[in-house]
């Protein structure tokens, strides 16, 4: 195999090994917890999902666009500057522990005390990408997997959430061990810039706003409802969209690295043939996981989910509804970023913003059930107002070429 294919080998692995640590920390919290448990330990993985979000946003999409000579000097300052925002950014959590009462406070107490190491470990994928050396960032990805799967299996159950967050955070730091020394030889002997992250044409800020209003949105209105509504809702929404975890390792894998795929088609005909039969696939695919987790007994469902399966499986049908158009919208958007970049930002604003409006509508009017079957209307809205501006869109014949 080339070098050029196992880097592409390699980046897909470790988005998959990425996001399996994401959908097992859930899982077994789901399995070893109580209904109300897993509430708990929801809510305070949403907020850590966001933040997470952010981090990615502002400081990891800027890192990856970086080249030449001054990589060095952006990997070593893209880790010092994670380590000392998500160290102040701790004390938001850690604030809102200390003031909610019960086993949820212990839980966001224990969020701020870990969060530094995590965001760091997960920082470096970037640092390791834009090296074009992804099988380091797959090595610590996949020690944090077996750590956390380790960690998290020897807990009993009924273990409390906050006792959950504290094993699920200390579980990253062999892997941020290993990833610091794996990267220690590209930064030896560069100083740390901490300015550009500071300054206010700093590029993280735009990607702040897609990511804000593209996914921190809808995470943060399913957090709203575990605060001012019922916190059962949240281990509902966020059990059944856990089952699908499969399916967004192929969406974040489309959106990263189908630009470059999709750039070689022949003009904006070509482009929109194989984003649209990517999308098709991907729809597909999205309806049939449903309809196999719809099919699947219930014992097999509490194996996965525990208490949390019985309220999550009866909003399979909403989810996947949500994921099949999702795959939709997915390459929608993928075919803008590539014809017209600048055209996805107020696309975001406007169709995100609609679905946190339906997500709260329907709780407020159908419960659980309506604020999945929200999410789900509001992805498919993007998704049809994506593809009609990409059958609008005029490309000049020398972009479309480019193309």
């Amino acid at each position: 195999m080339s070098r050029r294919g196992l880097a592409a080998v390699s980046s897909v692995l470790d988005q998959a090994a990425a996001s399996a640590t994401n959908i097992l920390v859930l899982v077994l919290a789901a399995r070893l917890s109580s209904a109300s448990g897993f509430a708990a330990f929801s809510m305070v993985y949403v907020a850590f999902s966001v933040l997470l979000g952010l981090n990615m946003a502002y400081v990891g999409q800027t890192v990856v666009l970086e080249k030449g000579e001054r990589l060095a000097t952006v990997c070593r300052s893209s880790v010092l500057f994670t380590a000392a925002a998500s160290a102040a950014a701790g004390l938001v959590p850690a604030a809102v522990g200390l003031a909610v009462p019960g086993d949820a406070g212990w839980a966001f107490l224990a969020l701020g005390l870990v969060l530094p190491a995590v965001l760091v470990q997960d920082g470096l994928r970037y640092c390791f990408s834009a090296l074009r050396v992804p099988e380091r960032a797959l090595a610590a990805d996949a020690l944090r997997l077996a750590c956390v799967a380790g960690a998290l299996a020897l807990q009993p159950y009924g273990a409390s959430a906050g006792r959950l967050v504290l094993v699920w955070g200390l579980s990253a730091l062999p892997a941020l061990g290993l990833g610091l020394w794996l990267l220690r030889p590209f930064v030896r002997g560069v100083r740390a810039d901490l300015r550009p992250y500071l300054r206010r044409g700093h590029l993280g800020r735009r990607f702040v706003v897609e990511f804000a209003v593209g996914n921190g949105s809808s995470q943060l209105a399913v957090l709203g409802l575990g605060v001012f509504a019922a916190p059962l809702a949240v281990g509902a929404l966020r059990g059944a969209s856990t089952l699908f975890g499969p399916l967004n390792v192929l969406f974040n894998s489309a959106n990263a690295f189908g630009p470059p795929v999709v750039g070689r088609a022949s003009g904006k005909r070509g482009v929109v043939r194989l984003t649209a039969l990517t999308g098709g696939v991907l729809a597909v695919l999205g309806a049939g996981w449903a309809a196999v987790l719809y099919a699947l007994p219930n014992r097999l469902g509490r194996e996965l989910l525990g208490d949390t399966w019985a309220s999550a499986s009866a909003l399979l049908p909403a989810t996947g509804a949500q994921y099949a158009v999702m795959g939709l919208g997915t390459c929608a958007l993928l075919t803008l970023r590539v014809l017209r970049p600048k055209a996805t930002l107020s696309l975001q604003v406007v169709y995100s913003l609609l679905s946190v409006g339906l997500l709260l509508g329907g709780y407020a009017v159908w419960g659980v059930a309506g604020a999945a079957w929200g999410l789900a209307l509001g992805s498919a809205a993007k998704a049809a107002a994506g593809w009609l501006r990409v059958g609008r869109l005029k490309v000049p014949a020398e972009a479309a070429a480019a193309a």
